[in-house]
C-alpha cells in the first residue's frame, strides 16, 4: 500500500488515466472534446496564395483508388479490379475510369492503376 502524500486522490488519478487512455493508446490526439479542436479560419485571416495549395488530381485519384482497392491481390487485370470496386461499392465515376482501361494489361499495384487511369 502506498503511503505517500500525492497531489491527487486515487479516484481523481484513475479518472485522469481514463481520460488519457485514447491518447496513450493511439499515440496522437483523439480530439474527443470540442474545446480541443483547432479554431476555424477567421474572416480576417490572410489568404494563402493558390500556388502554395497543392490540389493534385493524381494524388486524389490514387488515394481514392487505394481506399477502395485496399487488400486487393495484385497483380490484377481490369476485370478483377472492377469486381473489387463493385463489391466495395466504389463511386460510379471511379468504376467508369477503371472500366476504360485496356483489358489485356496486368496491373501490379494501385500506383500502376492510377497512372494508367490518369493518362490522357
Amino acid at each position: 500500500m502506498e503511503r505517500g502524500s500525492g497531489r491527487l486522490s486515487r479516484r481523481r488519478d484513475d479518472e485522469m488515466k481514463h481520460q488519457l487512455q485514447g491518447l496513450l493508446r493511439s499515440g496522437h490526439p483523439t480530439r474527443t472534446e470540442e474545446w480541443h479542436d483547432p479554431e476555424p479560419q477567421a474572416d480576417d485571416d490572410p489568404e494563402v496564395p493558390s500556388s502554395l495549395v497543392t490540389s493534385d488530381r493524381f494524388e486524389a485519384l490514387r488515394l481514392e483508388l487505394g481506399r477502395h482497392l485496399a487488400r486487393t491481390p495484385f497483380p490484377a487485370h481490369r476485370g478483377d479490379l472492377l469486381r473489387v470496386l463493385r463489391e466495395r461499392h466504389a463511386p460510379d465515376p471511379l468504376t467508369e475510369l477503371v472500366s476504360g482501361l485496356p483489358g489485356d494489361r496486368t496491373y501490379h499495384s494501385v500506383q500502376d492503376v492510377a497512372v494508367a487511369v490518369h493518362r490522357p
